[in-house]
Parts: structure tokens; sequence; C-alpha cells
């Protein structure tokens, strides 16, 4: 997977290492912690990995949770299969991501941090311990962070298991050694997080920001992308373009204009539609991409969500039924079983979707779909049984001509006959 040039205008925030490193950790040290979340609070970050939560807010709120050690985590597992965005973030940016975890760090209180991390990002693990050990040789990090005498020490976790661990929650408890299984919540790691103390969890590409809004101040920032949600994203384009890889990209971009970004369709074949966010994302039809942000709101608005970030082209050959089916198969089989709901509902979600993809869908199968995705979304635990539901809703939503391409009263009757 390869970083793919941005086109003159659009910043690049994340990709790009400190231009003076560590100068952003003297400047929150110095500054204060409540002062560093305020800036960043001001600055409008919110959080990359899929919650969208202001991080500023996130920091005040742990750090004014009473007792007696907090921490600060990265969340560097992507679960989704087939999506390296923030390894190669890792990769090229180790520096950027370690800086934002230390001043996230010194600013709720933490004297630990940890990394939580795939296991086979063997490149993106080196890198990061390559930074560690020499800022710890440096006096940057260690037993006083810069000379201040306050004690910082940064530790990667390699992990693995199920998709489960990018959810923050099951993250917290991989981290702790238990099962990999989502927490109610509230309350959230900013009260009640790893170990049971306070914790900051941030997405590695959310900490990666956090330096370059010290160094060139809140106005900057917000000044770049859509307002509401200023900064860039990483967004993983694929499928039917003429350039795979990796985008930064300014929030609220147009969707039809990443594409062109990426070269557009391959080979000249035109673009279907769009799945956004991933295995639970939703599909969005090509009449819609060049009215459609890239942001939070706008893509909750036609259905869909930023999810891992991952974007992927399809044409006129894939069939949206049996992609749906097959992602919310995936889903089902990687659901923790925690919740009745997610370990029964989801697995009915794919057995429904697999009718229509086989011929067998009755005319009550879509108001069964529609009702059984309602009371699954309604019950989740976390955002894993909450979006299954997307594809096939996002499906039927928009291409419901695929999943009947028959009348209802010919699929009645051709039902009908199988069974007898």
């Amino acid at each position: 997977m390869k970083l793919l040039s941005a086109p003159k205008g659009w910043s690049q925030i994340l990709m790009t290492p400190p231009t003076t490193p560590w100068s952003a950790l003297r400047a929150a040290l110095a500054a204060g912690g409540a002062s560093t979340a305020q800036t960043l609070i001001e600055a409008g970050l919110r959080g990359r990995g899929g919650g969208g939560f202001l991080t500023g807010e996130k920091w005040r709120t742990t750090a004014s949770s009473e007792a007696d050690r907090r921490y600060a985590v990265a969340n560097a597992y992507e679960s989704d299969p087939a999506v390296f965005a923030n390894r190669l973030l890792l990769e090229k940016n180790a520096l950027g991501v370690v800086e934002g975890l230390a001043i996230a760090a010194l600013s709720v209180g933490a004297r630990e941090a940890l990394i939580g991390i795939r296991a086979e990002y063997s490149d993106a693990i080196r890198a990061l311990e390559a930074v560690i050990a020499s800022a710890e040789r440096d006096g940057i990090l260690g037993a006083s962070v810069l000379g201040s005498g306050r004690e910082l020490l940064i530790r990667v976790v390699p992990l693995q298991g199920s998709s489960m661990i990018g959810e923050e929650t099951v993250l917290l408890k991989a981290l702790a050694g238990k099962r990999g299984q989502p927490e109610q919540t509230p309350p959230y790691p900013s009260t009640v997080g790893y170990l049971g103390k306070p914790t900051a969890v941030n997405n590695v590409a959310t900490l990666a920001a956090v330096p370059w809004i010290l160094a060139h101040g809140a106005a900057a920032f917000k000044q770049i992308g859509d307002p509401t949600e200023p900064g860039t994203v990483l967004v993983q384009v694929g499928g039917a373009v003429a350039n795979a890889g990796v985008l930064e990209v300014p929030t609220g971009t147009p969707l039809a204009e990443i594409v062109a970004v990426a070269g557009g369709s391959a080979k000249g074949t035109a673009i279907k539609a769009l799945l956004v966010g991933g295995s639970s994302g939703g599909f969005i039809p090509a009449q819609l991409l060049a009215s459609t942000p890239y942001s939070g709101a706008g893509l909750a608005a036609v259905g869909a969500h930023i999810g891992s970030g991952a974007l992927l082209a399809l044409d006129g050959s894939v069939s949206i039924p049996e992609l749906a089916a097959m992602l919310t198969r995936w889903c089902a089989d990687e659901a923790c079983g925690k919740t009745i709901p997610c370990r029964i509902g989801t697995r009915r979600l794919a057995e429904i979707g697999q009718r229509f993809v086989d011929g067998l869908a009755g005319p009550a199968d879509g108001e069964r779909l529609q009702a059984l995705a309602a009371d699954v979304a309604d019950s989740a635990l976390c955002a894993h049984e909450r979006l299954t539901p997307s594809p096939l809703l996002t499906g039927m939503r928009y291409f419901k001509q695929e999943f009947y391409p028959t009348s209802v009263a010919q699929s009645s009757g051709a039902v009908a006959g199988r069974s007898k």
C-alpha cells in the first residue's frame, strides 16, 4: 500500500513528521494540561478512529477524574481486513504519533502510556520503538520529561486477536490480558478505562495531528477542511480505481473528488458505487458522489460512516447483494458473542442477505431485514454491532432492483414454486 500524492492546496498534516521534533511537547509542558486541552477544543480536533468525539474534551474529562493513576493509550489496532492506512502512518510518522501520545499523557496526568498495535505490523513497531528509545536516551522521555521531573514511560504492546480489538473498551481489555469483549458505556474509558483507571484513548491519526496544532495554532487548523469537523483524515482508496493507495484528505472533500485524485475509474469502467467505511460501511451510488462530503455528518446523511477510513470503488461487475451478504457474514463471524442481538441477530441478517443472493427472498424479507436491523442497532453494546446492518441497509436503499431483480409478485411465485 502506497501513499498517493495529494493535489496542490491540500494540507498534509498527519503524514508529515514534525519539522521541529519535540517542540510541541515542550510547549504543552510549559502551558499545562488544561491549556493544552483547551487549545485542542478550540481547534475542533475530533477523533479519527470513527467516533468523532472532541479530543480536548476527552483529555479534560480524563484529567479531572479522581484516581491515584491515569493512563494514555494510542489505538493502532486496525481491525478491518485489507486496511493499512494507520500502518502506513506509523511507518512514515512514528515521531508525530509518539509526540502526540506524550502530550496526551502529560495533559491528563499519566505517568505511563501504551500503544496497542497489531503484532504483524513489524516495521511500524520497529519505527515506534526506535523513536521511544532515542527519546529516552536524550532525556526527552523517561524518568524526567525534558528535565521537568515528571515521569513518562511509553510502551509498545503488540496484540493479536479478532477485529473487535479495534473497539476502545476491547483494546483496553486486551492490553490488560483479558478477554476481548466490549463494555457498556457509560462509564467511558475517560473515567473507567485501563486497569479500571481514567484513560485517554486516541486513534494514532488523532495523535499525529496534535503536534501540528500546537505548533501552528488552533485557528490555522480550524481553517482546514469542514469547519465543523476541521483538519485532515486518512482515506484508503481501493477497488476499481486507477491508483489504489492512501490519501490524506481535508475533511468535507466530495467523494467524487477523492476518486478523481485516485486516478478515477480503472480501465475506463464506470464506477457504480463506493463502499465507504470498511466491512460495516455503507454503499453510496455514483449519482451521490459529487454531493456527498467525506465527513462524519456528510456520510451519515446518506447512510454511511467514516469507520476504518476505507473507500472501495465498485464497478458494474460487482453484485451489491452478494457483497453486502458477504460483509454481513464476516461481521457476524467476528462478533464477540457477548449480547444475544449481536450473537444471533447479525447471523440472521446474514442469512436474509444470502436469500437475496440465492434468489430465494420473499416479499416480506425486505421488511424482516429492516426490522431486525433496527433491533440489532438499537440494542448494540458497541459500534461493531450497531453498524453491522449498514451494508445490507444501504444496499437495499440504493440498489433495491438488484435485491429484487423481478417484481415482488414474481419473486413470491418463484419462491412458492421452489418450496413445493
